[in-house]
């Protein structure tokens, strides 16, 4: 059985200038890896960075929402928490 292959599944092939440091470390980490190529590793750290970028993005939105947050809401999403809390500590005991 044949593995097709999706379109976001694809890669493209582009190419880079990196200083030798870079290629001598992108080797080094692919060999303490196993891995299958240089362009696997770059493609591990750079996938890192994105996913790091998003996580950022959305701790920025969270810290935003709240910060917008009247005196008001902020009590009443905490008395929404301790209520919360509570279900979940009456549940342990049943």
């Amino acid at each position: 059985m044949s593995r097709t292959k999706h379109s976001s599944d694809r890669k493209a092939k582009k190419s880079y200038t990196l200083s030798p440091e870079i290629v001598e470390f992108l080797e080094a980490v692919r060999k303490k890896r196993h891995a299958e190529s240089v362009s696997a590793i770059l493609e591990e750290i750079l996938q890192g960075v994105r996913r790091e970028h998003e996580r950022a993005s959305v701790e920025r939105a969270v810290a935003d929402y709240y910060s917008s947050l009247s005196d008001d809401e902020v009590v009443e999403h905490s008395k929404w928490g301790e209520f919360a809390l509570a279900q979940f500590t009456n549940q342990d005991n049943a």
